[in-house]
């Protein structure tokens, strides 16, 4: 055999360990870069922690969150980093009727996820435990008796409310009498709205203030984004414990939200 056979049938050399380590250092480098921008300008996942917005989004629900209707600010950015103030790039303001995951304002580390009822100078009150917006009974139709997911042992009425646009969704009602289903009015400051949870009486929400560890007014800069699908649906299941897995609903998967 000759050198020049010699040289062809020889292995190719490989790379130094330093440099395979760099190039894999590269390459997880970019993916994190791009699930961030992924994470930071268009969708989000959060998980649903309370019975509060009942029937539409149980506890354990996996939702995802779109971000560029209302823009972005300083939470859009993980650990709500003071980078800027305000909304940037705000295409559609919060509408009536959205359901919204927000940053809690008194304690922006927690994240909420109530329904959109009243924008910057709308009066809200609830009488009788229907909500009136500007004087104006929001739109119900009585939808029967249903035991909660959340307490099976409660019996709850259901009532379909109409969002301003026409599409429906479901709100549960406990019963005469509770706290919230008659307030004052409120009127909504400027650059502030006004969330309510579909279980109307089992929801912490703008009905009471901070100091009654309420939601009150929430302000502009602490909306993340509006939550569109449930993505997965579990309650106390783990990825890591494959026991837990048959406690994943299958039917809620891409659930729309309402």
């Amino acid at each position: 055999m000759s050198m020049q056979e010699d040289a062809v049938a020889a292995p190719p050399a490989r790379k130094p360990f330093a440099a395979e380590a760099v190039e894999i250092a590269k390459t997880v480098a970019l993916a994190l870069l791009i699930a961030l921008g992924l994470r930071v300008g268009l969708f989000e996942p959060f998980t649903i922690p309370s019975d509060s917005m009942e029937p539409g989004l149980r506890t354990g629900d996996y939702v995802v969150v779109t971000k560029w209707d209302y823009g972005w600010s300083r939470y859009s950015i993980p650990l709500g980093l003071p980078l800027f103030h305000g909304r940037a790039l705000e295409r559609q303001g919060p509408q009536r009727g959205d359901v919204i995951v927000f940053k809690l304002p008194r304690d922006p580390k927690q994240n909420y996820v109530k329904r959109l009822i009243g924008v910057p100078g709308d009066r809200v009150r609830v009488t009788g435990g229907t909500v009136f917006v500007n004087d104006r009974p929001i739109r119900q139709e009585e939808g029967g008796f249903t035991r909660d997911p959340g307490s099976p042992d409660v019996t709850v009425r259901q009532r379909v409310e109409r969002r301003p646009d026409g599409r429906s969704y479901m709100t549960f009602d406990r019963g005469p009498a509770h706290d919230g289903d008659d307030t004052e009015t409120y009127v909504v400051p400027e650059g502030r709205y006004f969330m309510m949870g579909d279980n109307r009486d089992n929801s912490l929400d703008s009905r009471w203030p901070p100091y009654a560890l309420g939601v009150g007014f929430v302000p502009a800069e602490n909306l993340v984004g509006q939550a569109r699908f449930v993505l997965l649906s579990w309650r106390g299941a783990s990825l890591w414990k494959p026991w837990t897995w048959a406690n994943i609903d299958l039917s809620r998967i891409f659930k729309r939200v309402r």
